[in-house]
């Protein structure tokens, strides 16, 4: 097996949820199993080779202007990568032609992004499909129309209420991935965008990444293997998993992280969030992609809710 596959099969199971308090190996305690589902195994970031942790950090930038671009402002701490970036008024994607969903979407979130405003309405907004995307490689609404999943979306409507047409352009098919809907979309996932929100209302910056996962799972014959749904004439791809990295940066100029990883399945209303965290490094590895790279990890003085000991 090789050697990548050998590190996720030891980060990542299918349906997973874990315990905190293992982040980075900062603690030797097991993950633990929630309700039904199976572990996400991680390992001592101390033996792991190549770490991902920066040693020497690049001093943190300061908060572009209020009049600087607003790609600039979201994109503050780094790119997660380059392929197909589509800039739109209050939020970035990176899309998937192959897979017809997002590779990555990112936000900056403040107050006043989410304080209700009753010049926006969501209920005026409409799902369509994205004309600036090749038609070979588009989701249309047909795609998801009695497929049973949901139109999901990765930067969420109620993160950007500063106009009409910002919660407009979250409407859009290439910022949507499918969903379970009941327990997960409606539920779970909606939980987690709410607690984003809440963060925008007491942090003076908040910056998201989210994301779908498709993971390996352990089948019978005791190999892993990657199976994933495909929906409509177009065959959009139905994720295993999705993920979401949030970066909350203090009045102060402190930072914290958190980092989840969902399974896309109905969760339980009684699960807590925090049983999805999950160590920054597992969702480097299973997407391929390093996030707010322009920040060095020691410059985190929480990871998942739990002070580090650099700190």
């Amino acid at each position: 097996m090789p050697t990548l596959l050998k590190r996720l099969s030891k980060l990542v199971a299918v349906g997973s949820a874990v315990g905190a308090g293992w982040v980075l190996g900062y603690t030797t305690q097991k993950p633990r199993q929630i309700q039904n589902f199976p572990l996400i195994e991680t390992i001592s970031a101390a033996s792991i080779q190549g770490s991902v942790i920066n040693t020497e950090p690049p001093e943190v930038l300061p908060q572009p202007s209020p009049n600087a671009p607003r790609i600039s402002q979201i994109m503050r701490f780094g790119f997660p990568g380059l392929t197909n970036v589509r800039s739109l008024d209050d939020y970035i994607l990176s899309y998937d032609t192959r897979n017809r969903i997002p590779f990555w979407v990112c936000e900056h979130l403040t107050a006043e992004n989410v304080t209700k405003n009753s010049n926006v309405d969501r209920s005026k907004c409409e799902f369509h499909e994205d004309l600036s995307i090749h038609e070979f490689f588009r989701s249309e609404n047909h795609d998801y129309k009695g497929s049973g999943f949901d139109r999901g979306h990765m930067a969420a409507a109620g993160n950007h209420r500063l106009s009409q047409e910002d919660c407009r352009q979250t409407f859009v098919l290439s910022n949507m991935a499918p969903q379970v809907g009941k327990g997960f979309n409606r539920d779970k996932w909606n939980e987690l965008e709410s607690y984003c929100r809440k963060l925008a209302r007491t942090y003076a910056n908040v910056y998201i990444c989210t994301g779908p996962l498709f993971l390996p799972r352990r089948e019978e014959d005791g190999k892993l293997y990657v199976k994933y749904q495909v929906i409509g004439q177009n065959h959009v791809a139905v994720p295993t998993h999705f993920f979401k990295v949030v970066v909350c940066e203090a009045k102060t100029g402190e930072l914290e992280l958190e980092s989840f990883i969902l399974p896309n399945i109905a969760i339980d209303d009684t699960t807590p969030i925090s049983s999805f965290h999950v160590p920054l490094e597992v969702v480097e590895r299973a997407t391929g992609l390093l996030f707010f790279d322009k920040v060095n990890k020691k410059k985190f003085k929480k990871i998942n809710g739990q002070k580090v000991g650099w700190f």
